[in-house]
């Protein structure tokens, strides 16, 4: 059962390990393959890619695909690791649905020697898609826990004994384990039946009537006896159904409370991210008012000392225009008396 195309087991592996792919990318995708990407994502991952695979189709104006990505429900590690085994190994999937048709076939006609045949099989298969789910999910980053493990021997088994359970894995979109019905036979082979010992024989004259009276008293008593098992059988199977279906509403409570929890804690985490960036961008905004506070102080005081200097410059030069005007009259007045002091 090993194998399968390398590009196929890298791809989804890829998938499993959270590889982000570009918004634009998976915009362009149909709903199903949207799906399908969702739930090959880690557990731990499936929110976060969920919300953004839903804000992508929605801002693309998908306004139906993008409530339908959002109604998807986080699978438990081992519905995903069983998811994996549908997305990274199909022939192998189709090969087990095929053998849990044809069991099931003999399970329903009776046929020993088939069911001693596929039974056989079963064991095997069980085995060694429960060993891959396990690698694959070791290779994306999430070692199987022994009752995960345990989770997923018990899905592969329903599939093989229940055909809704098969259709249901077949999907690939598996959110939580299932369970194989009560009613099927968890021997390998029927069970037989020992003949029961042959009555004495009886004398040839008295046989004729012990018959009759027998026929007689047996069949309605007979009759009785199966209607009351039938009745037990089909309260008991009503019962069985009812518990089933309780315990499967219950556990899709639990997967939606579980999946509101972890909405909750994603968008608690959304606020404080953006209170911490609000914070920080108002610790640079103050950071930078205090800058502008000194700058704009020490451009006041350059600006009060470069006044000072223009007053003590343009004091400067009035004073030294005055003296070059006394000069100047000066040097008048001593040219006049020289002129006149000459014979």
């Amino acid at each position: 059962m090993r194998g399968g195309p390398v590009g196929r087991k890298l791809t989804i592996v890829e998938r499993a390990k959270g590889v982000k792919k570009g918004v634009r990318r998976g915009a362009g995708h149909d709903v199903a393959r949207l799906l399908d990407e969702l739930y090959v994502t880690p557990p731990s991952d499936f929110v976060s890619r969920r919300e953004e695979l839903a804000g992508a189709a929605k801002a693309a104006g998908r306004v139906a695909d993008a409530r339908l990505i959002h109604a998807a429900r986080r699978p438990t590690l081992a519905a995903w690791a069983a998811n994996l085994l549908v997305h990274s190994r199909p022939q192998e999937s189709r090969r087990f649905l095929e053998l849990g048709r044809a069991l099931r076939e003999a399970y329903r006609t009776l046929d020993a020697d088939g069911i001693r045949e596929l039974s056989e099989q079963r064991r095997t298969v069980v085995s060694a898609l429960s060993r891959q789910a396990a690698e694959l999910a070791r290779d994306a980053g999430h070692r199987l826990s022994g009752p995960a493990q345990q989770d997923v021997d018990a899905t592969l088994r329903a599939v093989l004994a229940d055909q809704d359970a098969a259709d249901r894995w077949a999907t690939g979109r598996l959110e939580s384990t299932l369970t194989p019905p009560a009613d099927f036979p968890a021997r390998d082979a029927p069970a037989t039946t020992a003949p029961a010992p042959a009555p004495a024989p009886a004398a040839a004259d008295d046989a004729p009537r012990r018959s009759a009276r027998a026929a007689a008293t047996a069949s309605p008593s007979r009759a009785r006896t199966d209607d009351e098992v039938a009745e037990r059988r089909r309260r008991r199977q009503e019962r069985l159904d009812q518990a089933r279906r309780a315990a499967e509403a219950a556990d899709q409570r639990l997967r939606d409370r579980r999946a509101e929890q972890a909405d909750a804690e994603a968008a608690r985490q959304r606020a404080r991210d953006r209170h911490d960036q609000a914070a920080r961008q108002e610790s640079d905004a103050e950071q930078r008012l205090r800058q502008a506070r000194r700058e704009l102080q020490q451009s006041e005081r350059e600006r009060s000392e470069a006044e000072e200097r223009l007053r003590v410059t343009a004091d400067a030069t009035v004073r030294a225009e005055q003296a070059a005007r006394d000069a100047a009259r000066e040097v008048e007045r001593e040219v006049v008396r020289s002129r006149k002091a000459r014979p």
